[in-house]
């Protein structure tokens, strides 16, 4: 008893001393953090708003709303540190020596920035195309700080980093105010392939959303063994490519339904 009670003093000593600043500086680090979050969000929210209520571009809207939001998490990291007693200028040097190490082992991430920033600055696409890159085929929903956020059809997301998606070839396929649908469509031997374009063309000028101009087509595309290959053209916006598809190929299904089936003519040439 008489140890611990010659302990005790040495003990609160401690806890005064080291425990107690060390806690308090914790807490209010916590604070810190969950407040400059909040005001972070905010501060997004509210650059957000302007850009788009002075009708600037989403694509440059949402990457500039990232690199911001990255900017000022670094900013807050720095202050918590301060309050550790870490001095900023110790910080930048240690975060430039930190950089270069990280550079040199992290040099795809870094390609990765860069090419996010040249596809803003070119502006291959925005927001909302849909397009074919990186091998992936869908609409663009996001082009973030390292990687493009994609929707394909079937409802995957993807994630395409940057260096990827720029190097490659890019089809934007919203860049144009309309888009081709080709189909072809093979007749037998012996049917007037003429009628059966005609009668194709008559119908697909009347499916929905087909545009007058540039004016549908169909036509003789080739002659071949099987008979005779036709093609049907008719041009949409990007947004009903799908509709206008399906609903030309149902055409083509009625339109020769009651054709005599396609199939290989071979002519044989025997020495008498």
């Amino acid at each position: 008893m008489l140890v611990a009670a010659e302990l005790l003093p040495d003990i609160s000593a401690v806890v005064q001393q080291y425990i107690l600043p060390f806690a308090w500086k914790a807490l209010g680090a916590i604070v810190l953090w969950v407040v400059g979050g909040i005001v972070i969000a905010g501060a997004g929210r509210v650059v957000r708003n302007a850009m788009t209520a002075r009708g600037i571009d989403p694509t440059f809207s949402h990457y500039l709303n990232s690199a911001l939001s990255v900017l000022l998490k670094i900013v807050l990291l720095v202050a918590i540190l301060g309050i550790f007693g870490v001095e900023s200028t110790s910080f930048a040097a240690v975060l430039a020596a930190a950089g270069v190490a990280i550079g040199m082992a992290w040099s795809g991430l870094l390609a990765n920035f860069a090419a996010g920033i040249f596809l803003v600055v070119l502006r291959p696409f925005k927001v909302g195309d849909a397009i074919t890159g990186g091998g992936v085929t869908g609409d663009v929903r996001e082009i973030g700080l390292f990687a493009t956020t994609v929707d394909t059809g079937d409802g995957v997301r993807v994630f395409i980093g940057n260096n990827k998606l720029f190097a490659d070839n890019i089809v934007n396929y919203s860049a144009n105010a309309t888009r081709r649908v080709d189909l072809r469509v093979q007749i037998a031997h012996g049917v007037d392939a003429r009628q059966v374009a005609a009668a194709l063309l008559a119908r697909i000028k009347q499916i929905p959303n087909v545009v007058e101009s540039p004016a549908p087509t169909a036509d003789i595309f080739e002659f071949n063994a099987a008979g005779t290959l036709l093609y049907v053209r008719p041009f949409c916006a990007t947004l009903h490519y799908g509709q206008v598809l399906d609903d030309t190929q149902r055409i083509i299904a009625e339109v020769t339904g009651g054709l005599p089936v396609p199939a290989p003519h071979h002519v044989e040439h025997r020495a008498s």
